[in-house]
């Protein structure tokens, strides 16, 4: 009894998914004893190249160059990581780890908590920069842009 029932709720569905005008997935036979086929596993993040993963920030990826010899280069790293070698005032040069957040490149430089987010020349406050159009700043005093 609860077999036909079954059937007959199938053969109902069918024939309802017959009439509409898109294609709707044929009804699952639940009376069968068949095993469904295995999958392959879908690429993990972890078998990805790092050089190649996503990053939210990907197009901000060479050099950006600022006043007086300063600039940042920027390089992707492992999913949402990146590397950030600067010239960031006269005396201060190096590499800093940098990681995706909500606006920007998220750093630590000197013990401080530093961001690279998207600007133009005006916002820099560097006459320098003034009329470009696509830069990242740091703080005001210090940014970098691409010509």
């Amino acid at each position: 009894m609860q077999k036909s029932v079954i059937l007959a709720s199938a053969a109902a569905l069918v024939l309802l998914a017959g009439c509409e005008k898109a294609e709707a997935p044929a009804p699952t036979d639940t009376t069968t004893t068949e095993v469904p086929v295995e999958t392959a596993p879908p690429e993990t993040a972890e078998a990805t190249d790092p050089a190649t993963a996503p990053h939210r920030f990907a197009s901000w990826a060479g050099k950006w160059t600022g006043v007086e010899g300063m600039y940042v280069t920027i390089t992707t790293a492992e999913p949402g990581k990146y590397k950030l070698e600067m010239q960031s005032d006269l005396d201060t040069k190096g590499t800093y780890d940098g990681e995706d957040s909500e606006h920007g490149i998220r750093f630590k430089r000197g013990g401080e908590d530093l961001s690279l987010h998207r600007g133009n020349g005006e916002d820099t406050g560097l006459k320098y920069l003034a009329g470009k159009k696509e830069c990242l700043i740091v703080k005001e005093g210090e940014g970098y842009c691409r010509d």
